[in-house]
């Protein structure tokens, strides 16, 4: 099993900054990847940017050139940095952790969300 605690969200005005925290405890050695999406209120989840335990990242277009996604692997953090919010960027954001299972399905992780707030 593998816990993921989201931190960090809040009320920005359009064109402030967030850092989200995504903290992964229990068993966490074969996570493979982390990845932090969001649900604006009717709409469906979408991935906004994840990181692969090598270190790869990918970004939502959306997302591009305004958020930052780092990990911390001793203290299995993941962080994504937030600049020039945008009021379409509101939405409850969710961490997920895939991790490999040898042999079986891959397993996914979900937190409980975090809310994330832009006002123009």
């Amino acid at each position: 099993q593998v816990q993921l605690v989201e931190s960090g969200g809040g009320l920005v005005q359009a064109g402030g900054s967030l850092k989200l925290t995504c903290a992964a405890s229990g068993r966490t050695g074969n996570i493979n990847a982390m990845n932090w999406y969001r649900q604006a209120p009717g709409k469906q989840r979408e991935l906004v940017a994840g990181i692969t335990s090598g270190g790869t990242t990918n970004y939502a277009d959306s997302v591009k050139g305004r958020f930052t996604i780092s990990r911390d692997t001793a203290k299995n953090t993941v962080d994504p940095q937030m600049i020039s919010l945008k009021p379409e960027d509101t939405a409850v954001y969710y961490c997920n952790a895939r991790v490999i299972t040898y042999g079986g399905p891959d397993i996914y992780y979900w937190g409980q969300g975090t809310q994330v707030t832009v006002s123009s």
